[in-house]
């Protein structure tokens, strides 16, 4: 049974929640977005937002231009900027819960436009947070709701619509996963993390180099494609290139011989939006 006054707080939580377009069409489809401020700040997952400028459109129909402000692709997490100045008495920003405080068997809610119905909600149950086996350390919001593509990238909230988390996928069995809410607070605090620019694939004795992206700190360090970084987990790389922002890592790896290399690697300091 639902609380009393749930239908405002659903209205409340549609309003705090967009629909996110690449602005290029060509390129990518749609996604849900949440808008966390009344200064014009939204917050979405980085496998939505995959340009540095993207189209929003709020719950009243608007639709505008927004740029990426900062971006952490490891969390899948990314931050947008409104791109007008007119809009502060018509936002309605998103209240947050810290999701550590969940307890499982609580009412979830999530709000998103999964394929192509704006503004859908739906309800479950929260399952608890923390790891997920077979998906690293990282911590989760995971609850039982149903999620479909469009999903991502919008709120999932508690029985008060407090935003506990982002949605971003599901996993087998149906359980829908969402990045907690005191990462998003880190994310937004911090800016975007630092990258070696280089995709990646774990295997047995670490990290096989797939690509490496021009002009990108590997690519400086003469890192090339097939090259193997010795004793590494993504959370792992992900961690050291955080602790090493606006100075140099030192990496162990070996490529097409056993003998190991240590390679030095200048990586970027951490970009926060300008003031």
């Amino acid at each position: 049974m639902l609380p009393e006054g749930f239908g405002e707080v659903a209205e409340r939580l549609r309003r705090s929640t967009v629909r996110v377009l690449s602005a290029n069409r060509a390129s990518g489809g749609s996604g849900s977005g949440i808008i966390w401020d009344a200064n014009g700040t939204v917050i979405t997952n980085a496998h939505v937002a995959r340009d540095e400028q993207v189209r929003v459109e709020l719950w009243d129909g608007r639709s505008m231009a927004a740029d990426v402000a900062a971006r952490d692709a490891y969390a899948d997490l990314v931050k947008l900027r409104l791109r007008t100045s007119n809009l502060s008495s018509n936002l309605s920003g998103a209240v947050w819960r810290e999701s550590s405080s969940l307890r499982a068997g609580e009412l979830a809610v999530a709000v998103g436009n999964p394929l192509g119905f704006i503004g859908a909600l739906t309800t479950g149950v929260v399952h608890g947070a923390g790891p997920i086996r077979g998906l690293g350390r990282r911590p989760w919001v995971h609850a039982a709701i149903r999620l479909a593509p469009g999903n991502s990238g919008g709120p999932l909230a508690d029985a008060a619509g407090r935003v506990i988390g982002v949605n971003t996928m599901v996993v087998a069995g149906g359980l829908a996963l969402a990045i907690p809410s005191e990462r998003v607070v880190r994310f937004l605090e911090r800016g975007s993390r630092p990258t070696l620019g280089i995709a990646i694939r774990p295997v047995e004795e670490g990290l096989l180099v797939l690509q490496v992206n021009p002009d990108s700190a590997a690519e400086r360090a003469s890192l090339m494609i097939g090259d193997l970084l010795l004793g590494l987990t993504t959370e792992d790389l992900s961690e050291a290139l955080e602790e090493a922002a606006g100075s140099v890592l030192k990496l162990r790896f070996r490529r097409g011989s056993p003998r190991e290399r240590e390679v030095s690697v200048a990586v970027p300091g951490l970009r926060r939006e300008a003031a």
